[in-house]
């Protein structure tokens, strides 16, 4: 869908207008600062705005521009940054009443420090649930964010404010990370695109409470974007001791080439016999006719595995239990209720039951491993529902998060690279996500089918909020 409106262009759109001198990085800016200025106080996507900042580094930018000495990929792009990644000079809250804003904050994680090398103009931080706990975002400090599409239901989480800014056009890129789908969730019910990479492909520092489950990832409003972030984002960092060596290639420059001769599978519900809205499952057979018609031998298979989110639940309320093992009974009056119960939960948990947890996830890498022997693909649909009232964790009273989202997390647990791009729309108008699985280090594969796909099946930008 084609538009003039500067919040509205993909990055790699913004980036062209700039070279060509029909738009410059500073009028980029207040585009989007003025449509957070004009939607957020509805959406809550941002929890800290830097407008002088920003304004700054574009001016800086454009500097450059006009001196035909652009300095980085994406000099002069407006991005944000999930509240959960440290960024010099401003705080990092996570979402949570016990952190103390007023400390020294003189460190970039690695993927804030990438962004900054290459330029991109640093607009602020966005919302995620206490210590991104929960697929939803709301918390305890920054209340709750909002849907674009809809601002009575959720934006989805742990990424939610990433992927309402997205969404609405309020910087088309946002920072993310994903230990249980918190990046496509979100994406799923905003209609944006994202890809949560195979473990290890962007480093992470501070180490996660959540372990090796917990990935960074690009959000953006298209494929193209995405894997132009992912290419930024993608270099080591010694402070990760598990971080991967570089890619051999870069993800944008591999998009091209469409699917045909793909093998491609194709589960409504991975074997679980989890109930799928029926829009959702049309939307998904919708996509799988699309990539056959593109050229993909498509099929449908299972991957022959269980529903793992029992030891799911070890590893995560573990996790959570580390994460707040520091505070003082008066700081732990102060959490979300939900996270303050599942740390509980986790304080129950032997080294026994985290290395049968631990045994289960290698057991399911396996059976994933065996599964793409046959197939390069496999397709799902992101989130079996659409996205439901915002402020609540779960659609169903009485239930974690994990009931609702089940073909995320096992994802996590192998470390693969999974994708979810935008495949269509509720009747009420709500976006449905195509999720896209591939095995470990096919990055660059999951990137060139949803490009494929994307190319066929356009979507739109930016969706100006309700």
């Amino acid at each position: 869908m084609a538009t003039t409106e500067p919040a509205e262009l993909p990055a790699t759109e913004l980036l062209a207008a700039y070279a060509a001198g029909t738009l410059s990085p500073v009028e980029a800016t207040q585009a989007v600062l003025k449509r957070i200025d004009d939607h957020d106080t509805t959406l809550n996507a941002y929890c800290l705005l830097d407008p002088d900042a920003a304004l700054h580094a574009a001016r800086a930018s454009e500097d450059r521009w006009h001196r035909g000495q652009p300095a980085g990929r994406l000099d002069g792009v407006p991005t944000s940054i999930k509240d959960l990644f440290l960024t010099r000079g401003w705080p990092t809250l996570r979402g949570s009443r016990t952190t103390d804003p007023d400390q020294p904050w003189s460190e970039d994680a690695p993927a804030v420090a990438h962004l900054r090398a290459e330029n991109a103009v640093l607009v602020g931080k966005t919302t995620t649930p206490e210590l991104a706990w929960k697929g939803v975002t709301d918390s305890p400090r920054h209340g709750t964010t909002r849907n674009p599409h809809n601002p009575t239901r959720t934006a989805g989480g742990s990424s939610g404010g990433a992927a309402a800014a997205v969404a609405a056009g309020m910087g088309p890129l946002a920072l993310g990370s994903d230990g249980g789908g918190s990046v496509r969730i979100p994406a799923s019910f905003c209609g944006i695109a994202t890809i949560k990479p195979t473990y290890g492909r962007i480093p992470l520092y501070p180490a996660s409470p959540f372990g090796t489950l917990s990935h960074a990832g690009p959000m953006a409003t298209t494929v193209t974007d995405t894997a132009l972030m992912l290419d930024v984002l993608a270099r080591p960092d010694v402070r990760d001791w598990s971080v991967l060596a570089p890619p051999p290639d870069s993800f944008l420059d591999h998009l091209g080439g469409g699917v045909a001769g793909m093998r491609i599978a194709v589960s409504s519900d991975l074997g679980f016999g989890t109930p799928v809205d029926p829009q959702v499952s049309r939307a998904l057979e919708h996509a799988a006719r699309t990539f056959a018609d593109l050229g993909a031998h498509v099929e449908h298979a299972d991957p022959g595995i269980t529903d793992p989110v029992d030891d799911f639940h070890v590893l995560w309320a573990a996790g959570a239990a580390k994460a707040t093992e520091h505070l003082t009974d008066d700081q732990r009056a102060l959490l979300d209720p939900g996270l303050a119960e599942i740390c509980r939960q986790g304080l129950t948990y032997s080294a026994q039951d985290y290395l049968e947890a631990t045994n289960t996830r290698m057991k399911l890498g396996q059976r994933t491993g065996a599964f793409h022997q046959t197939y390069d693909l496999l397709l799902t649909p992101t989130v079996p529902i659409a996205a439901f009232e915002a402020g609540r964790e779960s659609p169903t009273d009485g239930h974690r998060w994990t009931s609702w989202t089940p073909f995320t997390y096992p994802f996590n647990m192998t470390q693969q690279p999974a994708a979810s791009i935008p495949c269509g729309h509720t009747d009420d108008g709500l976006p449905i996500g195509l999720q896209i699985i591939a095995p470990r280090h096919a990055d660059a594969t999951i990137l060139r089918a949803a490009h494929a796909y994307e190319q066929a099946h356009p979507w739109p930008r930016a969706t100006t909020p309700r």
